[in-house]
């Protein structure tokens, strides 16, 4: 179900930017295009895009309530930060030297061959 709102959502997306860019520019609100005939009068007459953009807004409105509402259903309290840590894996040691960090996962250290970069140390 959620895929299907989704895929109606993006294609009302899609609609309502279409929709839009077909409209002619009344407000020249940039300075381009339109022109000052509109601005003199009070409220032009709504013309059939100007309904179907209301129409698909508030369907878009509507399928982005619902999406949020079944992303509310699916995260069931439980947070990125609960799903991180394995209860699972048991504790791990303390390392030999306590003033470095544990290294569990990562890379090992370089060799020691006469031709590696010097690495620094913590000293």
């Amino acid at each position: 179900m959620e895929n299907v709102v989704l895929i109606i959502h993006l294609l009302l997306a899609l609609a309502l930017i279409g929709v839009v860019l077909m409209q002619r520019s009344e407000g020249g609100g940039l300075g381009i295009g339109g022109g000052g005939g509109g601005a003199v009068s009070g409220r032009s007459a709504a013309t059939a895009l100007g309904k179907v953009t209301w129409v698909l807004a508030i369907a878009f409105i509507i399928t982005s309530m619902t999406l949020t509402i079944f992303a509310a259903q699916n995260s069931a309290g439980s947070s990125v930060i609960d799903r991180l840590t394995d209860p699972a894996a048991p504790a791990s040691e303390e390392p030999a030297d306590p003033s470095l960090p544990a290294l569990d996962g990562l890379l090992p250290p370089p060799s020691g061959g006469a031709d590696d970069p010097l690495v620094p140390t913590l000293d």
